[in-house]
């Protein structure tokens, strides 16, 4: 019994570790060249050395760290190389997660959020934060309607990446998020008409289109993918 306690509580201790770490990380509390000091982390979090070094390998596995042998753990880099892969592999998993939802018929929760998105497209004025949180939202729960975890679980991974290429850049325009917000509506909408091709084909165009928003907010200009969010639905 005390084996079995022990071992409860090191894996919460590691578990709380990886949370709290990379929420640390992908807010940016981190400047890139800054070392990540194991001592320091476990006087900061109140946890044990241990938890803290094996959340810093879980998170370099996860691509949010790397580790330099001889100099220390940092926040990865994300060059443009990485947005383009983080970006081809969102359109194959959450263009897969729209098909899957349509295919099975929005939940509860994604009912709530496609009327939260409502909201904020009647608006007289736009609150970005407000919307960007709306839409974070309704992918997560895009998620959870397709009954399918590992894809879930492979979505949750990616999105921290994700959000770790973009900290420089917070927000989108108010423009370009009146636009996220009516994409979003219109994946619902062929989510609760059950029209599997037409969701998947309207979450390409509207990844395609919120990556292009990135790059020009970045200062970037990226190639056409051939085939990818130009289908008509």
């Amino acid at each position: 019994m005390t084996l079995t306690c022990r071992w409860s509580s090191a894996s919460l201790d590691r578990d709380r570790a990886y949370a709290l770490l990379r929420d640390l990380v992908i807010s940016g509390e981190f400047a890139p060249d800054e070392p990540l000091s194991e001592r320091s982390l476990s006087t900061r979090l109140t946890l044990g050395r241990t938890p803290i070094r094996e959340a810093l390998k879980a998170l370099a596995k996860d691509g949010l760290l790397t580790i330099h042998p001889m100099r220390g753990t940092f926040v990865r880099h994300m060059s443009f190389d990485d947005l383009r892969e983080i970006h081809e592999l969102r359109l194959a998993l959450e263009g897969m997660a729209a098909y899957l939802a349509a295919t099975h018929g929005p939940t509860d929760a994604l009912r709530h959020c496609a009327s939260e998105l409502r909201r904020i497209q009647q608006s007289t004025t736009l609150d970005v934060e407000d919307a960007q949180h709306a839409g974070w939202a309704f992918h997560d729960e895009m998620f959870r309607a397709t009954g399918n975890d590992r894809l879930a679980q492979a979505y949750d991974n990616l999105r921290a990446q994700s959000g770790l290429a973009l900290q420089k850049m917070r927000q989108y325009s108010v423009e370009r998020t009146r636009q996220a917000v009516g994409e979003h509506l219109d994946i619902y909408a062929a989510i609760e008409t059950g029209t599997p091709d037409a969701a998947q084909q309207r979450m390409w165009r509207h990844l395609s289109s919120a990556f292009d928003a990135r790059l020009t907010a970045l200062g970037a200009i990226r190639a056409q993918y051939p085939g990818q969010g130009d289908h008509q639905a």
